[in-house]
């Protein structure tokens, strides 16, 4: 029997419709799943931190081979640095080549520290004078993956990293001479207290965050991921910035917690987080958390 024009018309109408489904299901299975989504990480333990000397950052070791997990803390800074008035330690990083660096500030002043220990034992120090509009603090590095660049990041609310030649590493250092900022990572999304970063891979950074506010991502003190546009050096570069999850926040005190440093293992693919307890706590209940990828 022949259809007439207007069931002909819903006809088409319906199918018109199961096309638009179909597409748009075929194009959502093909998008990209946001690194929210896509990477998460589940707390696997944890050890206490002591407030002396693991209250400030960590970073794993891999030359030598078997080397031991490095911490810093106020217990840490040798009486010769602080003297100085190099007060303050940050959370440290180590090359894939041996090189340990520790980053230090003053309170006062128009520069900030990086010290250094080669493969062999010695120690330098190169200095960084700020550049114009840079924030005194110096809460952390992060050596990238092909040892030659270190990121850094300063306090408060921040739209950008800071890329320097690595001290010691990079041929262009000198402990004798200024260490220039090289580039800058420039973020798309505002990132609030920063107090450590670490390369899970060529241009994927892992950064804790002690944001006490929670407004940039919905959390307080949350893990974030930055994905590079490209490997640092001398030429600037985007920054994807992703929350991840909110850190661990237990103590047997109630008040304000620090998140402090953070580090990755390539060798276990092992995350570790340091958050400090408030109050009396901080000496009883202070963790280092450990994380391992879903």
């Amino acid at each position: 029997m022949p259809v007439s024009t207007p069931a002909r018309q819903r006809c088409h109408t319906v199918l018109a419709g199961l096309v638009t489904l179909a597409t748009a299901v075929v194009v959502s299975l093909a998008a990209p799943v946001p690194a929210s989504a896509a990477e998460t990480w589940t707390e696997t333990g944890s050890d206490r931190a002591d407030p002396l000397t693991e209250s400030q950052g960590l970073t794993s070791v891999e030359v030598p081979a078997n080397s031991p997990n490095r911490y810093t803390g106020i217990g840490t800074i040798p009486l010769g640095v602080s003297s100085r008035g190099w007060n303050h330690v940050g959370d440290p990083d180590a090359s894939y080549n041996g090189y340990y660096i520790e980053p230090y500030q003053r309170d006062s002043g128009n520069s900030k520290m990086f010290r250094v220990q080669a493969p062999g034992g010695g120690w330098s120090e190169y200095v960084h004078t700020l550049s114009s509009g840079e924030a005194l603090n110096n809460s952390w590095d992060a050596v990238s993956p092909d040892g030659q660049w270190m990121l850094s990041g300063e306090w408060g609310t921040m739209t950008r990293l800071l890329v320097f030649p690595t001290p010691g590493v990079n041929p262009g250092t000198s402990p004798s001479a200024n260490l220039p900022q090289a580039s800058t990572v420039n973020l798309d999304h505002a990132v609030r207290d920063v107090q450590g970063c670490d390369f899970s891979g060529p241009t994927t950074l892992l950064c804790s965050s002690d944001d006490p506010d929670g407004s940039l991502f919905g959390m307080a003190k949350p893990l974030l991921r930055v994905d590079l546009s490209a490997a640092p050096g001398g030429t600037d570069v985007s920054g994807h910035v992703t929350a991840l999850r909110q850190l661990p926040l237990r103590s047997a005190c109630s008040g304000g917690f620090e998140v402090e440093g953070i580090d990755y293992d390539r060798r276990t693919g092992t995350l570790r987080v340091i958050v400090v307890s408030p109050g009396f706590c901080v000496l009883t209940d202070s963790k280092t958390y450990k994380f391992t990828r879903g």
